[in-house]
């Protein structure tokens, strides 16, 4: 049998000057010009992409046949440690329990309710399986009830393209009403009057730039904010203690919070402490005070402050929780008597907790790398809070806890159908050192009895931007390599917050390149260790975490025995440069304006993975992407493909898959989704362990 032939994408140079500096882009053509329109109906792709997209998506899937066996495998046992009809623990609210549960074998979950007296009541509010039958995409943002119970709300888009459409429903009567709401943002809330409906509309380059009300049964749309600087994200949500309507804007750097009084809904926002470029604050309102999150005056790692003001100007802020160094404050969740914060300190959680009166308490946990979440509720008048616990060993518990008893219960632990047994595996926490002497954490998952001779393959997955951190979780997927004898390790680099906001300002702009060396530096801690062998590491990210896979795969192709890069944002300097597209001005504060700045120019320029691509010998590559991306767009990992390809002094497979019926997130349901895990899984057994002699 012959080996498939890979594609070969014509070259039509296109130049481009900018900043006195010229590059020119041989493969710029992958772009539709009318992307926007493609978004919404992909049959609209032109021609000649289309038939390109559709020949690598054919080699892909020949290069990969000899896995498909492997592939349906993993995905049977990912899917078997999924408890088909699962349910979360209901969420009181007055009288009812809200909750989501699963039926055998769907693919999206019903909205439900319940009397809190009637476990056996239960009333539909949204069946998404049954909406989402016929529909290739179908996913819901926001899902919201009515503070007086008698509505219900949701946005659902239908394209992966992140335009939703948002519909409510009458619950007495059953039916919809006011019309459906479309060009929406995934973000809606209810006045806590129940009378209003607060929500976001996305223009035609897909950001969200106005806020808009309408009465809950419809009417006209009035227009509430418009926010002029095409940089800034907005979101609405409403005050813990039902006192404000919130209006948030911001970036990765800065914030401001418009306030709308809930006794008058139809008023005029009022902004809280107008925006500063660098400064970054969110509020809640507790009752009697204002409770502000913020770095203002030099606190890196955020401090909590308060107000009595009725509009909170930073001019009435008074420090509360001082900035501690390396005690990153993540959040807070406030309750009538307690509030909650969450902190982070060297890549592990906590939560404290802090009564009216100034007693402190704190809830943490003693494994040596687990996720601690505190999870939103309804009812403010509680002394009942839930949080998750988790550990790459453990599978999720979630637990109630009582603010003034310090009481747990335990709710709910993750069930494992095909069983799971923590005594077979260890996690680990480690170190690597990086470059300049910073130490990286590594949290490591592996069965007890895996040899630390250099022989087991490891997968090293990585993301490092916007201050995401990876948090050490559970993971149904990553047991079908780790069974297999491989060792899973997660990179905490500098870009994400692991460690502190700090840590994420160390990784960002100019000090982008620290995420790369970050990450070369753990693979190379592990090699040393004996947990891996070079040229036997599968590096794994998407996303920015694919910009990661991108750079790291030109800084150092002989330690990677795979690398598979998930929407990956490998087009940096061309993205940066392209205002149409929804997240470039938002996204300056993050990489850097090369536009305007020459520094940011030449700085993005010599690492962006597509712009860097070279003549050397790349290791075994599987980038994929979706066609209604707004977030990373198609053509950045076909691009890239195709100039691997046309570089390589290797004869390693460099493959593209793009998903012709999602976006940015792959395939919606819950277990389409786990066939492209298994795909990306199957790629990295082949590329290690089998090799690609035979096709």
């Amino acid at each position: 049998m012959s080996k498939p032939t890979p594609p070969v994408a014509p070259k039509r140079p296109h130049r481009i000057e900018q900043l006195g500096r010229v590059r020119v882009d041989d493969y710029a053509w992958m772009k539709d010009d009318s992307w926007q329109q493609v978004l919404r109906d992909p049959k609209v792709l032109r021609a000649d992409v289309r038939e390109h997209l559709d020949a690598e998506n054919a080699y892909t899937k020949a290069m990969l046949a000899q896995t498909e066996a492997l592939q349906a495998q993993m995905f049977a046992e990912m899917k078997g440690r999924i408890k088909e009809d699962d349910s979360s623990v209901p969420a009181p609210d007055g009288p009812w329990d809200y909750y989501v549960r699963y039926d055998l074998g769907a693919q999206h979950p019903i909205h439900a309710r319940r009397p809190r007296s009637q476990a056996d009541a239960e009333q539909v509010l949204l069946d998404e399986e049954a909406l989402s039958q016929g529909k290739p995409f179908f996913q819901v943002g926001a899902a919201h009830h009515s503070p007086d119970h008698g509505l219900y709300a949701w946005a659902a888009d239908e394209q992966g393209s992140e335009y939703y459409t948002i519909r409510v429903r009458d619950l007495a009567s059953g039916q919809e009403v006011g019309g459906a709401i479309e060009s929406a943002y995934g973000d809606f809330t209810f006045s806590p009057d129940s009378q209003w409906l607060f929500w976001i509309w996305r223009d035609e380059n897909a950001r969200p730039s106005k806020v808009f009300r309408r009465t809950v049964r419809g009417g006209e749309d009035v227009l509430v904010y418009e926010e002029k600087d095409e940089g800034m994200f907005l979101g609405v949500g409403t005050a813990s203690d039902d006192s404000h309507i919130l209006i948030h804007v911001g970036n990765q750097e800065t914030t401001e919070s418009w306030l709308i009084p809930a006794a008058d809904p139809t008023a005029a926002p009022v902004v809280a402490e107008p925006r500063q470029v660098g400064v970054k604050y969110s509020l809640d309102h507790w009752t009697d005070r204002w409770v502000i999150r913020t770095n203002a005056d030099g606190a890196v790692d955020f401090k909590l402050s308060t107000s009595d003001a009725a509009v909170p100007a930073k001019a009435s802020w008074r420090d509360w929780i001082a900035h501690q160094p390396g005690r990153y404050i993540t959040g807070f969740a406030a309750f009538a008597g307690h509030l909650v914060r969450a902190e982070r300190v060297n890549a592990l959680d906590r939560l404290v907790v802090t009564a009216r009166d100034g007693a402190e308490h704190e809830i943490s946990f003693d494994e040596e790398a687990y996720a601690l979440n505190l999870e939103g509720g309804y009812e403010y008048e509680t002394t009942t809070a839930r949080f998750v616990y988790q550990s790459p060993t453990t599978p999720r518990q979630t637990f109630d806890y009582d603010l003034a008893t310090k009481l747990r219960t335990l709710r709910k632990t993750q069930e494992i159908p095909s069983g799971h047994d923590p005594a077979r595996y260890v996690a680990r926490r480690l170190y690597a050192k990086a470059l300049d002497g910073q130490e990286v954490p590594v949290t490591v998952l592996m069965l007890k009895d895996t040899p630390l001779d250099g022989s087991a393959p490891l997968l090293l997955y990585g993301y490092g931007s916007y201050g995401h951190a990876m948090e050490p979780s559970f993971s149904i997927r990553n047991l079908s390599l780790v069974d297999r004898g491989w060792i899973w390790a997660t990179a905490h680099v500098r870009g994400g917050s692991d460690k502190g906001w700090g840590w994420f300002l160390d990784g960002r702009k100019e000090k982008k390149p620290n995420s790369f060396t970050d990450f070369i530096a753990t693979a190379e801690h592990l090699i040393e260790a004996g947990y891996a062998a070079r040229g036997r590491i599968a590096a794994y990210g998407g996303s920015a975490g694919g910009m990661l896979m991108g750079a790291v795969a030109n800084l150092r192709p002989e330690l990677w025995g795979a690398i598979i890069a998930a929407v990956p944002f490998v087009d940096v300097l061309n993205t940066m440069s392209d205002t149409t597209l929804p997240l470039t001005p938002p996204e300056w504060p993050e990489w850097g304006n090369p536009l305007q700045d020459p520094a940011a120019y030449d700085l993005i320029a010599s690492y962006s993975p597509y712009d860097q691509v070279s003549a050397q010998a790349y290791p075994p590559v599987l980038a994929t992407g979706g066609l209604s991306d707004p977030r990373v767009t198609y053509w950045e990992p076909a691009k890239w493909v195709a100039k691997l390809r046309e570089f390589s002094a290797g004869d390693a497979p460099l493959l593209l898959k793009i998903n012709m019926e999602a976006g940015h997130g792959g395939a919606s349901g819950r277990f389409d989704f786990l066939k492209e895990i298994a795909l990306d899984y199957a790629f990295a057994v082949r590329a290690l362990e089998k090799g690609w002699e035979k096709a």
